[in-house]
């Protein structure tokens, strides 16, 4: 990869998740220290989190119905921090996807744009260029206009096909006319 092409955006979601991480450890750790956010963030997640991973292990083993007794309040806390910081990478990870993606589209969409605006102006000036040729075909005496031109279907040579061009002298084409000087 050619070091002037590597995009700053890719650059700067890469620091963003790294970034990430360090944030999550210290939202972690708030979360343990504050009674707050571990009664009302932490704790709650995590013992759902708790309840349905020993419920879906038990219907594995084949136990059905049996109580599913919720963890402790410092175990729940420590749990509830580290879904917590997971849910915050994850986060971080989708949002700079999502970013990614969007930028992207924009670019594509722009890309798009421009060949349409392209692809107007050369039938733009196609339709001028016809509209001329028209009006010269017209300016010539009656009998003299070319066949083959105006509105020609599109894949059709305006040229006209075999012999010599009007007015053109002597042998075919590439030769100098005879004089006296051969």
């Amino acid at each position: 990869m050619v070091a002037g092409a590597f995009p700053l955006a890719k650059l700067l979601t890469l620091g963003a998740r790294q970034l990430s991480r360090p944030l999550a450890a210290r939202i972690k750790a708030g979360a343990r220290a504050s009674p707050f956010f571990r009664a009302y963030i932490c704790l709650p997640p995590a013992q759902l989190y708790h309840w349905v991973e020993m419920r879906a292990k038990m219907r594995l083993m084949g136990f059905r119905g049996a109580a599913i007794k919720p963890l402790n309040e410092e175990a729940a806390a420590e749990l509830g921090a580290e879904l917590l910081g997971e849910a915050i990478v994850f986060g971080v990870g989708g949002l700079c996807l999502y970013l990614e993606y969007a930028r992207q589209a924009g670019q594509a969409r722009r890309r798009e744009e421009e060949q349409e605006a392209a692809l107007r102006e050369v039938g733009e000036r196609l339709a001028r260029l016809r509209e001329e040729l028209d009006a010269m075909a017209a300016r010539l005496p009656p009998g003299h206009a070319p066949t083959g031109f105006g509105n020609a279907p599109a894949g059709s040579s305006p040229a006209p096909s075999g012999g010599p061009a009007p007015g053109a002298e002597g042998g075919g084409a590439g030769h100098a006319p005879a004089g006296p000087d051969h």
